[in-house]
């Protein structure tokens, strides 16, 4: 094996940064050479993660600091403050996966409309590549800045991009309901996500207002080659990670519904060289416990002559193909590297 890269994880006693923990130890071309976390500094990381280096400890350091530590920064910090060591780093010359919000969205005023801070500058934010590898792989390759998508959008975009590409769906009618575990809404105190709140019960929320939604129909826009627009309602269950999205779209205008089969069958062809979607067989329907800790999303589709509708269906665990796994992936395209290695499936 070559000499190992050095990464560092800025932001890592979340919940993301704890699966990016695992999943870069795991890793075999990765050292984890520095952790971040203001709350837990000083804090010896293996007293938490036994596998973790002995002696690598928890620090609160600045992006000139951190920048003498290591080659590529995985930043999993909250909206906001991911551009604070962004921007330094970058002009330090290292490489920077962000899995915040600050860089996703390429439209500055759609951002500010949708988030309560200021756009990063325009031209960081055209320099950030979106980074969902089975939908925007080749502009992967060579990038210094990586913006890791959102988990819901993760699991809205797989199983849409195929049929908007091929002109198969109708772009302005598109129906979206998804479930997450509680851990996509981050390690934080609030009275909502306490265990009493949330146990036994389940809830829509941000109906018309929540902040993927941009997210979701720009990268759909774009696959689409037209203006795409979606009814987005993402929901809460009691359970701490995996996500689960039905989603009910239209035939394309003047063209008769598909049968299931040729769904299925443009799912496969626009998947076939993406190691981590699995379409199932038809009649099967993804379940989360399937994907538990895995970097896979799996996919099925039905036609529906009743109604007329085309009805899809994804599952993904929140917190590795939504969020530090797929990240991970996007590096190993980077890198020229196996795109699954060190990946969990």
């Amino acid at each position: 094996m070559t000499e190992q890269l050095k990464v560092a994880i800025v932001g890592a006693s979340g919940y993301t940064g704890e699966e990016l923990i695992r999943l870069v130890l795991a890793h075999p071309r990765l050292c984890l050479a520095a952790v971040t976390s203001r709350q837990q500094a000083g804090q010896l990381l293996n007293d938490r993660y036994p596998a973790a280096p002995s002696g690598l400890a928890f620090q609160d350091l600045d992006a000139a600091a951190l920048s003498k530590l290591a080659d590529v920064f995985f930043l999993a910090l909250p909206h906001g403050e991911s551009r604070k060591f962004a921007e330094p780093l970058l002009d330090s010359g290292k490489t920077v996966l962000d899995l915040s919000a600050d860089f996703r969205i390429k439209d500055r005023e759609v951002f500010q409309r949708y988030y309560s801070y200021e756009a990063p500058d325009d031209a960081l934010l055209q320099r950030a590549v979106y980074g969902q590898p089975e939908t925007n792989r080749a502009a992967l390759k060579g990038a210094k800045l990586i913006a890791c998508p959102g988990c819901y959008p993760t699991s809205i975009i797989l199983p849409l991009a195929p049929l908007l590409a091929a002109k198969i769906i109708d772009p302005d009618h598109i129906i979206i309901n998804s479930m997450s575990g509680v851990s996509g809404a981050g390690r934080k105190a609030e009275i909502d996500l306490l265990y009493c709140e949330c146990n036994e019960s389940a809830r829509a929320y941000g109906g018309t207002t929540h902040r993927h939604i941009p997210e979701i129909e720009q990268e759909l826009t774009r696959l689409a080659e037209c203006r795409t627009t979606v009814q987005f309602t993402p929901h809460l269950l009691p359970i701490t990670r995996g996500m689960l999205t039905t989603i009910v779209a239209r035939p394309a205008k003047n063209i008769p519904l598909p049968d299931t089969d040729t769904l299925l069958a443009e799912f496969r062809e626009f998947y076939r060289n993406s190691p981590f979607v699995r379409v199932l067989a038809s009649g099967k329907m993804p379940r989360i416990a399937d994907v538990a800790r895995t970097n896979r999303c799996d996919l099925s589709a039905l036609a529906d002559p009743r109604t007329g509708n085309i009805l899809l269906y994804s599952a993904i665990d929140n917190l590795t193909k939504g969020a530090g796994g797929q990240a991970l992936q996007c590096l190993n395209i980077m890198r020229g590297w196996p795109e699954s290695e060190g990946l969990p499936q």
